[in-house]
C-alpha cells in the first residue's frame, strides 16, 4: 500500500496532466478559431463583391511570375475582393488561362472578383509602363508640317499617373528633376558622370542613357526616383554589351561611344548601321567635321529630314557643322543594334554618306566627286527638299 507522500505526488502529478491536457485543448481551440477567422477573412465565401468597386483607388503591384493566386491575399488584404475563394471561382470562370503582365494597377476597393480580374487584364488600368522607341529624345519633337513625336519624358509622364485626383508626375517635373538632381539621384553611371556633371543643370544631360525598349517603374515615385530606375536600367544594358571593352577597342570613351551610337541610330536605315558607323570612326580620326544633318536637327525647335544652310549655321554644341568632333551628348537613345555596329564599325575607307531615295537607299563614297553626284541623285528624288 503507497505511503502518504506517494500518495500526495501522486495527486501533484495528476493535476500537473490536467493542466497540461487543458493548456493543448486550449492552444488547439484558439488555433482552430484564427484558423477560421483567416479562412472566412481570406478564403471563406462571404459573398462577392458587386460591380467595379467604390471610388478608393488601390494601386496592385504585378511582377514577373505572379498569378491570380499568388496576388489573392493581397487583393484582400487592401479589400479590393470580398475573399480568395470568390476570386478563385471567379478565375476558373474565366475559362483559359488569366495571363498578367508586369506593371502597377489601379483598382478599386469591393470590385466583384470578376472586375478585378478583368482590371488585371487590362492596359486601361495598367500604369509604370512605358515602352521607349528607338531614336527618342528626352523632349518632344515638333516636326515641319504639325505632327509632333511624344518624347521620354511625356511618354514617362502619361504612365505615372494613378487618378485625376491625385499629383501626377508630368513631363515638367522629370525635366526639372534631370536639372536639380545630383548625378547619384539620377543614377548616372561613372563612365557617364564626367560628361553629364559638364552640362551643369542642361536637363538634356541624361540624353542617350535611357535605353529603347519596356521600362517598369513605380508611378507613385518622386521624379528623380524614377528617372534613376530607367537610367539604371539603361546603363545595365549599353554596358552588358562589353561596352566598356569595345570603347577602348574602338578608340573612344564608353560616353563618346554611346554618342557616336546615337548619330549611326538617327543617320541611315539599320541594314546601313556599321557603315555609318565606319564613317563616324574614319572622320574622327582623320580629323574632320562629322558635318550630320541629324546633329543639327536635334538643336532646333522643328525638325524634318532636310536641312537648310541657316539650320546649318546654327552654332549649337550639338550642331556637328559647326562644331568639331562628336555632339556634346548623344542626339538620341541608341537601340543595342547602333551600340553594336560602333562597337564594331564596317571595314571600309568611307567619309561621306547620303541616302538618295525614300526607300532609304544610302550611297557611301571615299572621294567627295563620288558624294556629289549621290547628292544630285538625292536632289533628283525630292530627298533634300525642305517644306519650310
Amino acid at each position: 500500500m503507497p505511503s502518504s507522500q506517494t500518495r500526495r505526488r501522486r495527486h501533484r502529478a495528476g493535476h500537473k496532466q490536467n493542466a497540461i491536457a487543458v493548456t493543448v485543448a486550449l492552444a488547439v481551440l484558439l488555433a482552430g478559431v484564427i484558423t477560421y477567422v483567416v479562412y472566412n477573412n481570406v478564403a471563406g465565401d462571404k459573398g462577392d463583391f458587386s460591380g467595379n468597386g467604390n471610388s478608393t483607388s488601390a494601386l496592385v503591384r504585378v511582377d514577373e511570375g505572379d498569378t491570380i493566386s499568388s496576388l489573392s491575399s493581397t487583393l484582400v488584404n487592401k479589400k479590393i475582393v470580398s475573399s480568395r475563394r470568390s476570386l478563385m471561382n471567379a478565375a476558373k470562370n474565366k475559362g483559359g488561362a488569366v495571363n498578367l503582365q508586369q506593371g502597377y494597377y489601379i483598382l478599386h476597393q469591393k470590385m466583384s472578383s470578376q472586375a478585378a480580374i478583368d482590371a488585371l487584364m487590362s492596359d486601361e488600368a495598367r500604369r509604370g509602363v512605358v515602352d521607349i522607341p528607338t531614336g527618342a529624345t528626352l523632349h518632344d519633337v515638333h516636326v515641319v508640317g504639325g505632327q509632333t513625336r511624344a518624347g521620354i519624358f511625356s511618354l514617362v509622364a502619361k504612365q505615372a499617373c494613378i487618378s485625376k485626383d491625385s499629383d501626377c508626375v508630368s513631363a515638367s517635373d522629370l525635366e526639372k528633376a534631370v536639372a536639380n538632381s545630383s548625378l547619384e539621384e539620377l543614377g548616372i553611371p561613372s563612365w557617364a558622370s564626367k560628361a553629364v556633371s559638364a552640362r551643369g543643370n542642361d536637363p538634356k544631360r541624361l540624353e542617350g542613357l535611357i535605353h529603347p525598349g519596356v521600362h517598369i517603374f513605380d508611378p507613385t515615385a518622386l521624379p528623380a526616383t524614377i528617372l534613376k530606375t530607367l537610367v539604371t536600367e539603361g546603363a545595365k544594358t549599353y554596358e552588358g554589351t562589353g561596352l566598356s571593352s569595345a570603347a577602348q577597342t574602338v578608340g573612344l570613351s564608353e560616353y563618346h561611344l554611346l554618342t557616336a551610337a546615337s548619330l549611326v541610330e538617327r543617320e541611315a536605315p539599320q541594314q546601313d548601321f556599321a557603315k555609318v558607323a565606319r564613317v563616324i570612326k574614319n572622320r574622327l580620326d582623320k580629323p574632320m567635321k562629322l558635318e550630320f544633318d541629324s546633329t543639327v536637327n536635334y538643336g532646333l525647335d522643328e525638325q524634318e529630314v532636310a536641312t537648310t544652310n541657316q539650320d546649318r549655321s546654327k552654332k549649337t554644341p550639338w550642331n556637328t557643322y559647326a562644331v568639331e568632333g562628336l555632339p556634346v551628348t548623344p542626339i538620341a537613345s541608341p537601340s543595342l543594334s547602333a551600340v553594336h555596329a560602333m562597337e564594331k564599325p564596317a571595314d571600309g575607307d568611307w567619309l561621306y554618306f547620303v541616302t538618295i531615295d525614300k526607300n532609304g537607299t544610302t550611297v557611301f563614297s571615299h572621294d567627295f566627286s563620288d558624294h556629289e553626284a549621290a547628292i544630285k541623285k538625292a536632289q533628283e528624288s525630292g530627298m533634300l527638299d525642305s517644306a519650310r
